[in-house]
């Protein structure tokens, strides 16, 4: 294909136009396969015939905070103490909406946001759609900081923590990170542990660690970023998130929170206004299928099994287009391929790509207010799609980065 003339592309291109598809790379959605691995969880409790879990009723309101068994399944993820673990709702987003919150209404050692002109947060880009969507329904300026394969650029970092006043924190996803499967050195790690030294008192670091677990390639290990946070006497300037929304059902997972003795306590005083328990029989579920470490360590290399040839499809036909017409990521695990066109050519390859049967994350969307300033990066979600679908999309997506030429 690398070699046709530009009138053999188009050729190319109607034809798949004429065949009327609809192929979807929008969203990492777990494929069926995956999804089906974790099909015992339906029926896991009525198999054990017991309703209590340390003499708590899970069917029964109460535990805000979640189950102690759920909460030891956390610290796993978390990488801290069960103490330090909260376990409610089906992903790190319902509890980052609910920490946000909370410093909007209650503040976190200083004055409540609510009471502020301004509030910033420093946004990694490109990065998840839905913390800048998040942001901009709160009303909470986001201020861009580019990744470098290896974390934000810290230097920028810096220097806007100690200009900025407004600025009252940064929001990071550390390990295969959304969209561009990175994980952040450990440079970078100590750096984000001190940086609310650098600013206001309530700075806090938004750790949204939702592919703490899921390598499919031997990859980068992660920091342990809450030990460094109590080295430099910063524990009660982060909280962190991760779930298992991506790990067993997609929307029926559970989330967990982590967060010093204090940063806990101030949360809970609010959350415990919006809430009356947390969901225990979910909770239950899960601790019935992910017994311990192993179990997770073998049903993540389950999924991995699925999930890597997919990315090896992508990989396969991104490598064939001529060298300086792009860069994307080669992830090791996560759900998504990050692909910079030149700049100026995102919008168009989009635009082609919709026109012959194939969705794509719309421009903009890793970025916030949904703007991309180079309209250059794509977001390439391969994960749901059948492989023989996947190479019809990924087919169609290659003709238009050539088209878009």
């Amino acid at each position: 294909m690398m070699k046709l003339s530009k009138s053999e592309l188009q050729k190319k291109y109607k034809a798949f136009q004429k065949l009327r598809l609809n192929l979807d790379l929008t969203r990492g959605k777990p494929s069926e396969e995956q999804l089906n691995l974790s099909n015992s969880m339906l029926t896991n409790l009525s198999i054990a015939r017991s309703y209590k879990s340390n003499g708590i009723d899970i069917r029964n309101y109460g535990e805000i905070d979640g189950l102690p068994e759920a909460k030891k399944l956390g610290a796993a993820f978390l990488g801290i103490k069960q103490s330090n673990v909260i376990v409610n709702g089906t992903s790190s987003l319902n509890l980052i909406s609910a920490m946000m919150q909370t410093l909007f209404f209650r503040g976190n050692r200083d004055l409540p946001w609510k009471e502020r002109k301004k509030v910033s947060i420093i946004c990694p880009v490109p990065g998840f759609d839905r913390h800048f969507s998040l942001c901009e329904e709160m009303g909470i300026n986001m201020i861009n900081v580019p990744l470098t394969g290896n974390g934000p650029d810290m230097d920028k970092v810096e220097a806007i923590v100690k200009k900025d006043k407004s600025v009252r924190g940064i929001i990071c996803v550390p390990k295969n990170s959304n969209p561009t499967g990175e994980t952040y050195s450990g440079d970078v790690v100590k750096r984000l542990a001190k940086l609310p030294k650098l600013g206001n008192k309530d700075f806090m670091i938004f750790y949204d660690n939702a592919y703490a677990v899921h390598d499919f390639s031997k990859s980068k290990k992660l920091a342990n970023i809450y030990r460094l946070c109590e080295k430099f006497k910063t524990a009660n300037n982060i909280s962190l998130f991760a779930s298992t929304s991506k790990v067993t059902f997609a929307g029926s997972g559970i989330a967990f929170m982590g967060g010093s003795e204090k940063t806990l306590k101030n949360f809970l005083s609010f959350f415990s206004k919006t809430i009356v328990g947390s969901d225990k029989v979910n909770q239950a579920r899960h601790i019935n299928f992910l017994k311990d470490t192993k179990a997770l360590k073998k049903h993540m290399e389950n999924l991995g099994t699925l999930i890597k040839p997919k990315f090896d499809i992508v990989e396969s036909y991104l490598a064939k287009l001529p060298k300086g017409i792009a860069e994307w990521s080669r992830p090791k695990g996560g759900y998504f391929v990050s692909f910079n066109a030149k700049p100026g050519k995102a919008s168009k390859i989009y635009k082609l790509c919709f026109e012959a049967g194939l969705k794509l994350t719309p421009v903009g969307a890793t970025f916030p207010y949904g703007i991309d300033p180079d309209d250059q990066n794509l977001r390439l979600s391969p994960t749901q799609v059948k492989n023989s679908d996947l190479k019809k999309s990924m087919e169609i997506f290659i003709l238009a980065v050539l088209l878009s030429e």
